[in-house]
């Protein structure tokens, strides 16, 4: 499969898409009749028109991105998939509130798990495509497609899956102001100050682009960023070699880390004469962050990356 962080930072699921369930599972569910729907409404995704329930009581979410916005809009989902490792830590971008739901995959769904919930609707993204006939004979099934900066065009779908759009209009407002509110607390004290995000997993390093995430919000907030991170990328962000961290560097220096050797890796490139050499680390400029807020592609991410942003640039001298 392709490397996990290429998907959060995209929002493209890199993985070669294998049903989790053993055969007789997908037999099973495959004979399974059409759930009939008594009060529904039609919603158009990726792979048609599907009836939902007008009140869905019991969503299942594939895909972390889809389970942040479910949350934002205040349904509870009672299963989710997960791209990592699934803990209450695991999604940091949602405070706890992950508590009590059950994970049926990671990155993949089990299909006998999803069955076993009884979900009355199922909300994901198109990385799903090959498995939709079976997810549909379990429950309604609306898939949506997450592009960035588009983030917001996921959020939206999911919202009238579930028929939020009232709480939709006031979170995407909120955003918005929030972003106002930072830009005047902000004034002109960045604006020839160059603000830079690097990630770093197990023997990698990359620097984000401006299509990423947490590149459209920087961008929002009218933060200049370094030449070679004001562009866009095909997976949001660039890899670079050690001798390349120049390329990392800026007035700011955002870093966060991914995988399970992101930390010890991180540690190990610290102790390296080119580390050193940063304006950011020889002026202390460093900030570390969360991977899963500032790459977590939904309404609840924006919320940790502004309060980082305020507490870091408005709040620390």
């Amino acid at each position: 499969m392709r490397h996990f962080f290429s998907w959060l930072i995209l929002g493209i699921l890199g993985f070669t898409l294998v049903t989790a369930c053993n055969h007789d599972a997908s037999q099973n569910i495959s004979s399974l009749p059409k759930q009939p729907t008594a009060e529904c409404r039609m919603v158009k995704h990726t792979m048609g028109e599907t009836c939902v329930p007008i009140h869905p009581q019991r969503v299942v979410t594939l895909s972390s991105c889809t389970l942040g916005n479910v949350l934002a809009l205040g349904v509870k989902p009672v299963g989710t998939t997960n791209e990592v490792y699934y803990d209450e830590n695991s999604l940091t971008s949602v405070k706890g509130a992950t508590k009590g739901i059950k994970l049926v995959g990671i990155s993949q769904p089990n299909l006998e798990a999803i069955l076993q919930l009884k979900p009355d609707l199922i909300v994901g993204v198109d990385w799903y495509k090959p498995i939709y006939p079976l997810l549909s004979k379990i429950a309604p099934t609306v898939l949506g497609k997450i592009d960035f900066p588009n983030w917001e065009d996921h959020f939206s779908f999911v919202a009238e899956a579930l028929g939020k759009q009232e709480a939709e209009k006031a979170l995407v407002d909120r955003y918005y102001q929030r972003i106002e509110q930072l830009k005047l607390a902000l004034g002109t004290r960045y604006q020839d100050k160059k603000i830079s995000f690097i990630y770093i997993g197990s023997g990698r390093i990359s620097i984000d682009a401006k299509n990423s995430f947490a590149g459209s919000i920087l961008n929002d907030a009218l933060l200049p960023r370094p030449a070679s991170q004001n562009i866009d990328s095909p997976y949001g962000a660039i890899d670079v070699s050690l001798e390349e961290l120049e390329k990392a560097d800026g007035d700011i220096l955002f870093v966060t880390t991914y995988s399970s050797g992101g930390k010890e890796f991180l540690a190990e490139k610290r102790q390296e004469p080119l580390w050193k050499s940063l304006k950011a680390v020889r002026e202390n400029h460093v900030y570390y962050v969360d991977f899963m807020s500032w790459a977590a592609t939904n309404m609840l991410g924006t919320d940790v990356v502004i309060d980082d942003l305020f507490k870091y640039l408005v709040n620390t001298p």
